[in-house]
């Protein structure tokens, strides 16, 4: 079954953190490791890439941070996916599951097409939806009972 890297679990979890706790100031990338336990070192670049991608907003300043760049309903846990997808491949990872010609003849194809098949489902699947699971599920942080609007500014 296809799998997400870590790094791309991570900076998902990030995302939506940021859609659960940027509320009424940004998120600080160090609140966000803190409560997600992930690596700081990691977190820093990766949101600035989804800053550069159109995902998040960086905010300057001492009450900095970031924010959702649009409304949670309109970005997808495919779109970030396939941001980290390649950023990971920029960082030297060529994708190739086998060098045998057994596997680049059948196995890689498979995994292409579940691969594929995964990220249709995930374009279905939005950060409100997560959201909205994170609100039931009691650990969207800043996340009031009511709110439903829009979590970015432009």
């Amino acid at each position: 079954m296809p799998r997400l890297s870590k790094k791309t679990m991570y900076v998902l979890e990030a995302v939506l953190d940021i859609a659960c706790n940027a509320r009424p100031d940004p998120v600080q990338s160090k609140d966000i490791a803190q409560r997600q336990g992930i690596p700081q070192r990691y977190l820093e670049g990766a949101l600035q890439n989804l800053v550069r991608a159109g995902v998040l907003r960086g905010v300057r300043g001492p009450k900095g941070g970031y924010r959702l760049a649009r409304e949670r309903r309109r970005i997808t846990v495919a779109e970030v996916v396939r941001l980290m997808e390649g950023q990971e491949e920029g960082d030297g990872e060529d994708g190739k599951l086998s060098i045998s010609p057994l596997g680049r003849a059948v196995v890689q194809p498979l995994w292409q097409e579940l691969h594929d098949d995964m990220l249709t489902r995930l374009e279905k699947v939005t950060l409100e939806d997560l959201f909205r699971q994170a609100r039931q599920a009691g650990v969207a942080d800043g996340a009031k009972a009511g709110e439903s609007g829009a979590n970015f500014d432009i």
